[in-house]
């Protein structure tokens, strides 16, 4: 589309692209015109989204984070909050574990992410090694786009919890001038300044950020600054590029995982061993630099190309070793776009490429920091091991959606993907090095039917593939170095081999607006196989073992319902928003587990919000999260206990526009709970430390000022 604002574009766009949507809206073009030019640039933004998604014959979320920052957001948990298929927890810090359709399912809070493809304007970020979550900052947000399962077809990703794309604010909807601060407990605390306007042909956005908290748990101290820049420029009506730099450096301490004993009578305290070690992680710089360029041929047909350089290095203090990691990625994409007419019908066509390569440089250097945590006790600065982690991406996808009757559209595509991933102990000598190269395919065929100008069902059949990490192959390895290596002694040696992960995944569902409220509701069913499970080997340790399991599935149900339950003539508005997640992950007669459930994730996750509006711009609101018991391990021989949140937030949004502040009070009853779980592989019953505590009793307040 072209750039809001420029003129009442995304919704004319929409309009003069889709006129079928159009209709099924009840809208004439003129109805559009009037509707646009009423629209802010963010309206417009987000309007356009949800349009583009509504033509996804499957489930898809977009996150309008005007709403999110009537409150407390600190990081992605608070961003993906109220979203059906979406399980966003943390235990108080950035690192967040993310899962959509048991993506993921066996990462610990602040890993390199799984199973989603993440992009940053468009722009890929998800590399070979995983998705960084250092670049995330809640504040540069205008939106966020969530396509779950094979629904990120078109944007290229076909891994099996999908896609989400983070969307900055751009010059069209960012104030001239905006200044944001929160404080809270726990020393919280967090600061914004930023800028954005259109100079002619030109706009930009800046914003800089920092926060820092001491954390609910001992031992979780953090700490963040970041800045980000994108400007852009239209050459002329057909021809528009964009370009973003963004900078961030983050610092956690970790607390580790604890027991449910521990968790219930001293959940502020930290795992032990890693209290002795001083265990942190520390990611010093991570610098992302892209370009966007889309070029319009004509009204039915056009260019996108991107290119991305992003350097994220990591110091990690996570153990008896320190590990200095260098990852440095290099993407290019190319997406064009055609309308045509096929039979008389309307055809839209796509073709895209992403290519996304480790340079080099990627790599890890091991060296001693705790002597007592080493068998042959070396001095702290030893040198153990160097290894490299290779690795790249490359989806090939074409796609089209065909009008085969009045409001019922085929959609089919077809991608091929291949997966380069390498893993080489270059010091010391007579380390391993282990190279995989697979290409795959991904078929998809999608149906979607406008029932009523209320009501869309839709149902699709598609195929998902996922690559191991290079640094599961080091890590998972099992030959090790004998007796004699040095420092490197009983290290891993030989990076293994790893199959990549596939799934076959069916979906139906719909979406709508009813007497009940706007609503979703989707059921999935996936056959996965080669699905990568990993497990901590013991309960201090670090690292998990990586490996390819037997045949699995995952199916669930995603629900979510927006009501307007009363309103007042004079503009009052009372409003209930819930979301509903069921999650059924297990095995399929596994050798030794039978048909146990995965551990990792809850079978059922509910979050619901109460809020009255009133005419003068104050809210109040009353929420609720309800989340079922959790199993700790694979044998299923121990479970984390289910738990109930409760919270509310008050707050005032000038009629202006131009201020706002709020109270935002959580876990009102104090409860003792694991907000996340990280797999053992089979504990026995015995309660191990496999828990991340969750936050007590906090109460936040922030306060934003804006110039327009």
């Amino acid at each position: 589309m072209p750039s809001p604002k420029s003129l009442p574009a995304a919704l004319l766009g929409l309009a003069l692209t889709c006129p079928a949507m159009a209709e099924t809206q009840g809208l004439e073009l003129g109805q559009v015109l009037i509707q646009a030019e009423n629209l802010s640039g963010q309206d417009q933004t987000i309007e356009d989204a949800k349009a583009r998604l509504a033509e996804v014959p499957g489930g898809t979320n977009v996150i309008d984070m005007r709403r999110r920052l009537q409150g407390r957001v600190a990081s992605n948990q608070d961003v993906l909050a109220y979203q059906p298929g979406v399980y966003a927890q943390s235990a108080g810090n950035e690192g967040v574990k993310i899962s959509i359709r048991g993506s993921g399912i066996n990462r610990a809070p602040g890993a390199h992410a799984s199973g989603l493809y993440t992009m940053l304007d468009g722009l890929p970020l998800t590399g070979p090694g995983g998705t960084p979550y250092e670049l995330l900052e809640p504040l540069w947000l205008d939106h966020v786009e969530v396509l779950r399962g094979a629904n990120g077809f078109d944007r290229g990703a076909l891994a099996l919890g999908g896609a989400i794309d983070y969307v900055s604010h751009t010059g069209y909807d960012a104030p001239l001038l905006q200044v944001r601060y929160a404080m809270g407990s726990h020393g919280y605390q967090q600061r914004q300044i930023s800028s954005g306007q259109v100079l002619g042909a030109f706009d930009y956005y800046l914003s800089s950020t920092d926060a820092s908290a001491d954390g609910y748990q001992d031992q979780t101290d953090s700490d963040s600054q970041g800045l980000i820049a994108n400007v852009g420029y239209r050459f002329n009506p057909n021809l528009e590029t964009r370009f973003y730099f963004r900078y961030r450096q983050t610092d956690n301490e970790l607390a580790g995982r604890v027991t449910k004993h521990s968790l219930e009578h001293t959940p502020r305290a930290a795992n032990p061993a890693y209290v002795a070690r001083d265990d942190s992680r520390k990611q010093p710089g991570s610098t992302f630099i892209g370009n966007k360029t889309t070029y319009y041929i004509d009204d039915d047909s056009s260019i996108q190309t991107g290119l991305v350089y992003h350097d994220y290095p990591m110091d990690l203090r996570e153990g008896p070793n320190r590990l200095k990691v260098a990852y440095t990625d290099i993407s290019g994409t190319f997406d064009y776009k055609r309308r045509d007419t096929l039979w008389g019908r309307e055809s839209r066509s796509t073709m895209g490429l992403r290519v996304t390569k480790h340079l080099p440089n990627a790599g890890a250097s091991e060296r001693v920091r705790i002597p007592t945590g080493n068998t042959g006790g070396y001095a702290p600065g030893t040198h153990m091991r160097n290894f490299t982690y290779q690795g790249s991406d490359t989806v090939l996808h074409v796609g089209n959606d065909l009008e085969i009757g009045d409001d019922l559209w085929l959609t089919t595509g077809l991608a091929a993907i291949y997966t380069r991933r390498e893993s080489a102990v270059t010091y010391p000598d007579g380390g391993g090095k282990t190279s995989l190269g697979d290409w795959d395919y991904a078929p998809r065929l999608g149906l979607r039917y406008q029932l009523t100008p209320d009501v869309q069902v839709f149902g699709n059949l598609s195929r998902s593939v996922e690559a191991a990490h290079p640094w599961s192959l080091i890590y998972s390895a099992n030959q090790r170095f004998p007796a004699g290596s040095g420092a490197a002694t009983g290290t891993q040696r030989d990076p293994v081999n790893l199959q990549n992960q596939t799934a076959t995944t069916l979906e139906i569902g719909g979406r709508g607006d009813s007497t009940l409220g706007q609503w979703s509701l989707a059921w999935y069913f996936s056959q996965v196989r080669h699905e990568l499970l990993s497990v901590l080997p013991d309960a201090n340790a670090v690292t998990p073992y990586e490996l390819n399991a037997s045949p699995t599935v995952h199916q669930g149900v995603e629900a979510s319902l927006q009501s307007d339950l009363w309103s007042s003539a004079e503009g009052g508005r009372l409003s209930l928003r819930q979301s509903y997640t069921f999650s059924d992950f297990h095995y399929r007669n596994d050798d030794r587990f039978g048909d146990n459930r995965l551990p990792g994730l809850p079978m059922h996750y509910y979050q619901g919000e109460l809020r009255y509006d009133w005419t003068q711009g104050f809210f109040a609101a009353l929420n609720t999260q309800l989340v079922s018991k959790v199993e700790v391990d694979y044998a299923n021989s121990y479970e984390a206990d289910p738990y109930a949140l409760f919270g509310a937030t008050v707050g005032y949004n000038a009629p202006k526009g131009d201020w706002q502040t709020w109270l935002d009070l959580r876990n009102l009853t104090n409860k003792h709970y694991a907000a996340t779980v990280t797999p053992g592989y089979d504990d026995k019953g015995v309660d191990a430390a496999r828990s991340t505590p969750g936050e007590g009793l906090g109460v936040y307040l922030g306060v934003s000022w804006s110039l327009r």
